[in-house]
Formats: structure tokens, sequence, C-alpha cells
């Protein structure tokens, strides 16, 4: 059984998605701290040709507090002006008509918690994309708060019974193969790489690395699919 464990990231981007896809079950890690101006309550669009930044609003947030003590602002227009930023921005595109309701769908969840509000998303859009990843919110289940690291990952995955582990590449020097190795997981490293897909301007550099509603929008689901494969393993 292959595990991967990574904080909950609100509409993320393709790598996200394509670590999600590459594994039996994906942990999301919402029981450790929240993250200022990380990536938990935005990512990015593309609106009018140009890179734009949007933000879920979260009350009191604070580096103090885990991801899942977190709550959304009491401001009940964020997820309208949200929609109608993503409405005016893509209503031309290609797959707008499929992709638009399942988006509507994920940012109307009710709920005042961010947490909540990214685990409802990523089923939805395991849903929308046929996979088959079984989604685990670590603050349900693991009751190991009281490890940290690499410790804890190691224990994440022994109460799985994970054969393999595959954490981003970016966490290269966090972790240690022969540690892994000594309890009979095998550690490995994603490696995204850059998909190309065409734009609204084809005469227009590609912009990267947006959220996976940019890639939806554009694709349809056979072709995004193929897409969540385009990695290394290292």
């Amino acid at each position: 059984m292959t595990l991967a464990i990574m904080q909950p990231y609100f509409l993320p981007y393709i790598g996200y998605m394509q670590l999600m896809n590459a594994v039996d079950t994906f942990v999301l890690y919402d029981d450790v701290a929240f993250i200022n101006r990380g990536w938990i309550n935005r990512n990015k669009l593309l609106i009018n040709g140009q890179e734009y930044l949007f933000t879920v609003p979260l009350k009191d947030a604070s580096q103090n507090k885990p991801i899942n003590e977190v709550h959304l602002a009491d401001d009940p227009k964020w997820r309208g002006k949200l929609l109608k930023t993503i409405e005016q921005g893509y209503r031309k595109a290609p797959h707008y008509g499929t992709v638009m309701p399942v988006t509507e769908k994920m940012v109307n969840f009710t709920t005042d918690s961010i947490a909540d509000l990214i685990y409802f998303s990523l089923v939805e859009l395991n849903q929308h994309l046929g996979l088959t990843t079984r989604l685990v919110q670590s603050s349900t289940i693991y009751n190991n708060g009281h490890l940290k690291a690499q410790e804890r990952i190691l224990d994440i995955c022994q109460q799985e019974k994970a054969s393999a582990y595959i954490n981003p590449i970016g966490g290269m020097e966090l972790y240690d193969k022969p540690t892994f190795a000594q309890e009979k997981i095998a550690l490995s490293f994603i490696k995204a790489k850059r998909v190309e897909y065409p734009q609204f301007n084809r005469n227009q550099e590609f912009i990267p690395w947006l959220s996976i509603l940019d890639v939806l929008m554009f694709n349809d689901v056979t072709t995004v699919r193929a897409m969540l494969d385009e990695y290394e393993l290292v």
C-alpha cells in the first residue's frame, strides 16, 4: 500500500493532484500548524491573461493553531465573489460548462472549517476525475500529535500498514531512506513535470502551475488523467 501525507490545499496545482493520484491513501495533514501566506487557503487562476491569486478569507488564522481549528471568516459574500471571478475568467473556456457546476458545489459547501472545506473539495475533484485514492483527515484517526516530524510520518505509515511512502521533492532533506527501510517502507520523492496545454491565447506565453481548475477548464477528463502521470519518482 502506497501512502502520501500533505497539508490540505484548496483547489491545488496539478502537482498536488499528481501526488494524490500516485498513492492508494492520501492523508490530509490537518492537525499540524497553519502556515500564514501558504497554499492552504490560496491559489492562482488565469484572469484576463494574467496570473491572479485568490484567497479564502479566514478568521483569526494563526501559526499557533492547527489547520483543523482554523475557521472561515464571517463573510457571507466571499463565496459569491470567488465564483464570480472564476466565471468571468473562464466562461469562454472549452470545458466551463462541465467544470463550473463542480466548482460551485465545492465553493458553496456549508462549513466554517477550512480543513473540512478542503477535504470536501478534494473528494469532489477525485470523483470528477474518476480517481480511487482514499482520503483521510489526520485529525480524525491517528491520535499521534505528540510525535514530531519524521517520527510522526513513520507512525502514520505503520498504522496504515504502508509499504511505500511518497513525498514531494521539496522534502528530500527532511526524511531518511535508511530509517524508512528499517521499517520496511520504501521512501521516494515525486517531481512534477511541467505540463503545458492551450490556454485562451495561443500566442501568449503559457502560464504554468495554476490551480487544478485552470487545467480542468481547458482539458477534458481523459486528458487530465494522462497529465496526472507526468511526474518522476526519485
